[in-house]
């Protein structure tokens, strides 16, 4: 129950809504209380007893909290309702529906002063402006609704925090991106503070840093975490759904409580069917492994699952990374045109500003089919675009190793000098200190 307004604000509203109704003191007082106390109470100079309130709110034919907060009966709950309606839109990778359903929430979270409906809301939102690449308005939400939650426990603030630095990573900032993922992470080891739920979405969202700053290790280490911590569920979208259509029931019977646990449920499917997005990154991770040890067959197969967990609807800047190791895969395996179509279907949908790294490493991988075909021109058209975009991104590990393809390149067609100048690029990158080094890796989780 929301907290009661001050006695001065429920004075006026009780007489308000008494004129309204043409009702005297003395009806309204009639039989428990005095019209003298009646008229002390609306002149706010009195603190009414709930048992005072729930006789006045009878008396008057509204509802206890409406009487109490100014706010229309089972207002709240049908927010929550709408809520979930929005995370479910999102979910289903409808962005533009989500966004204008939170953004409507919003206004009335801020209209009716409900603190927790309007975290939701603006944590909503920045998800929404994550999906569809507006990472500055992304970042602006989710610190909106850490300020929202700035009183509640860490694990209610990840969420929010987590969003933050995905924004940070999209845009090329790996390393602050890590700092803000492993600290909160070491914040929640150290503290004990083990919500699973939390952990798995910092988890997860760390194995993408973590491979761009070259720490293969430590992205390991994260997806094995997040895959031991994945929740178990069977068709969540379809479980979540049934718990929408009980709550509208239930509340249509005045069954609040009820409702509002039925929604509670909802909303953390919800949840779920979102940390799919996450989840698909531990699959892309372990078809890195196998990439790396050889095993070509099960590496395609666990980075078309990936692909496969990311929705249609969602942005590109969540399955590009894993359709260019995807593109890799099928390269060394010689399905080179079906690569190639791949990594331009990526290209496609970026720029500059809105997935440089994964931009760079579809240009990497192209320049490098353009070699295998003998196309010189067009492998080294591709390698300087990836160098363009790495250098403004500061991903050293994978400069260094672009220029060595570079340089290779302008070697065997002669032009020596300048490979000296791209080998020497590279070697100062690769020796630039603390470029993939990183502090002490955070706490593990009592798994």
């Amino acid at each position: 129950m929301a907290e009661r307004d001050d006695p001065e604000t429920i004075g006026r509203r009780v007489q308000q809504l008494r004129g309204e109704r043409g009702l005297t003191q003395r009806q309204l007082a009639e039989p428990a209380y005095t019209p003298a106390y009646i008229s002390t109470l609306e002149a706010g100079r009195v603190r009414p007893s709930e048992e005072a309130l729930r006789h006045i709110a009878e008396r008057l034919g509204v509802a206890y909290e409406e009487l109490v907060t100014g706010r229309p009966a089972h207002l709240a709950t049908d927010l929550r309702l709408r809520l979930t309606g929005a995370q479910r839109a999102l979910a289903a990778g409808e962005v533009e529906d989500a966004a204008d359903r939170y953004t409507a929430l919003l206004a009335e979270a801020e209209e009716h002063d409900l603190a927790d409906v309007r975290a939701a809301a603006l944590l909503g939102l920045g998800e929404c402006a994550l999906e569809s690449g507006e990472l500055t308005a992304a970042r602006g939400y989710f610190e909106r609704t850490e300020q929202a939650l700035a009183d509640a426990p860490l694990p209610a603030r990840v969420p929010a925090l987590r969003g933050r630095a995905v924004s940070h990573y999209l845009a090329g900032e790996l390393r602050y991106a890590v700092y803000l993922l492993e600290s909160t992470l070491d914040e929640l080891n150290r503290g004990g503070l083990h919500d699973p739920d939390a952990l798995l979405l910092l988890y997860a969202s760390i194995i993408g840093p973590y491979m761009d700053m070259g720490v293969h290790a430590r992205a390991a280490k994260a997806a094995e975490f997040a895959l031991a911590l994945a929740p178990q569920a069977g068709d969540p979208a379809l479980v979540a759904r049934m718990h929408r259509s009980v709550a509208r029931t239930l509340l249509a019977e005045g069954r609040i409580a009820e409702a509002d646990a039925s929604l509670a449920k909802a909303a953390e499917l919800y949840r779920t069917l979102q940390l799919r997005t996450e989840l698909a990154n531990c699959h892309w991770m372990r078809g890195y492994v196998c990439a790396q040890n050889g095993e070509l067959e099960r590496a395609e197969d666990e980075l078309r699952q990936a692909l496969k967990m990311l929705s249609a609807g969602r942005a590109a800047l969540y399955s590009s990374q894993a359709a260019a190791e995807l593109a890799d895969v099928l390269h060394r395996r010689g399905k080179s045109e079906e690569a190639a179509d791949l990594l331009n279907e990526v290209l496609s949908t970026l720029n500059s500003e809105r997935g440089a790294l994964h931009s760079a490493a579809a240009h990497r991988l192209l320049g490098i089919i353009a070699e295998d075909a003998r196309d010189t021109e067009a492998a080294e058209e591709h390698y300087v675009r990836a160098l363009s975009l790495l250098e403004r991104a500061g991903a050293a590990g994978d400069l260094a190793d672009l220029c060595r393809l570079l340089g290779d390149l302008l070697r065997r067609t002669g032009r020596v000098e300048a490979a000296l100048d791209a080998y020497r690029t590279g070697l100062g990158h690769r020796t630039a200190p603390g470029t993939t080094t990183l502090g002490p890796a955070p706490a593990q989780p009592p798994l």
